[in-house]
């Protein structure tokens, strides 16, 4: 979650300029001050001159203290998202068991189920990830990588699960024709989920730690892994609506219960901004300033940690909008 150990020679370079520029518009006209500073931003460009992977983060003028809060926040975080999610989703998974006919359109019991499958599997990675952060990864490249790829897996089947269930009524039954969907939704999802284990490794500094990108930003492997992102993101909701609000047809069979698995994209959305951003710093589309150096991380972070919750809001709002239809008389067909 955030950018706790970036990897982009740029951001050194970003670093570089934008410490000097700032500090060499508060010099002093005082010829021993102005030296002193001199001297100073001097020892910072040596510092980041002879640096060519990890910044220091609590360098002169700017300081960014969002590692020693992620790192002391993350795995409680982690840890109770996690207990949460296997309550949530146990909770649904006993409902779609006792119940199997009272689940329908829109909130079909294929449906829910897959939902409840992508879910549990995101939640299952989340102690291995907690405790990574707090101790150190000491799992090894491979098991690292293994990780990103389900987090990523569970990911893009539940977004195709949302945007399939929005536009279509495919998963009313479970028949050849949602079957086979179901097989093209999972074996697509894995397979956009492969960049995101190229582009992750683990880094020693100061201890190995597992990171979504181990490789340069503008490496081929990491484009398409944010492409995907994006898309997934930012792109299939937007289409989505863009689909509802002109075709009749998908505007006319739009429902509340639609809506509470429309929860995922509103949970997500803000860190595909985030990722977009990010990207943009990092190549310097956008000049970068102390303060989004300082606190744009705490914003990723913060981005991606409300998208984590995914994995215990959804199968709660899932379970709680079918009781509520229960409870309303209104057992849903398709």
């Amino acid at each position: 979650m955030g950018n706790c150990i970036p990897v982009s020679p740029s951001v050194l370079q970003s670093n570089s300029s934008l410490d000097l520029s700032e500090i060499m518009g508060d010099l002093s006209y005082d010829s021993s001050t102005a030296f002193l500073n001199l001297s100073e931003i001097m020892g910072d460009l040596s510092y980041n001159d002879s640096s060519t992977t990890f910044p220091d983060y609590d360098a002169a003028p700017c300081h960014n203290q969002y590692c020693p809060l992620f790192q002391r926040v993350a795995p409680t975080f982690l840890a109770i998202t996690c207990a949460a999610a296997a309550l949530s989703t146990g909770c649904l998974l006993v409902a779609l068991a006792k119940r199997p006919h009272a689940w329908g359109w829109p909130q079909s019991q294929a449906l829910v189920a897959q939902l409840a499958m992508a879910t549990g599997l995101f939640a299952a990675l989340l102690p291995s990830v907690a405790v990574g952060i707090g101790q150190g990864w000491r799992l090894g490249m491979g098991l690292c990588r293994l990780t990103h790829l389900l987090w990523h897996w569970s990911l893009f089947a539940q977004g195709l699960l949302v945007g399939s269930g929005s536009c279509s009524t495919v998963w009313c039954r479970w028949d050849p024709r949602s079957r086979r969907l179901a097989v093209a939704v999972w074996t697509g999802a894995l397979l956009l989920a492969i960049p995101a284990a190229l582009a992750s490794g683990t880094v020693a500094a100061p201890e190995t730690s597992c990171i979504h990108r181990s490789v340069d930003i503008l490496s081929p492997v990491y484009l398409l892994h944010l492409a995907l992102c994006l898309c997934l993101f930012l792109l299939l909701p937007a289409m989505l609506l863009v689909a509802m609000l002109a075709v009749p047809q998908l505007r006319a069979g739009w429902e509340p219960g639609v809506g509470v698995s429309w929860l995922f994209f509103g949970l997500w959305v803000p860190y595909g901004v985030g990722l977009a951003v990010d990207f943009l710093l990092h190549t310097r589309l956008l000049q970068p300033t102390c303060g989004t150096f300082e606190h744009f991380d705490h914003v990723l972070g913060l981005s991606e940690g409300l998208g984590v919750l995914h994995c215990c809001l959804g199968p709660a709002a899932l379970l709680t909008a079918r009781l509520c239809r229960r409870g309303a008389g209104t057992s849903g067909s398709c």
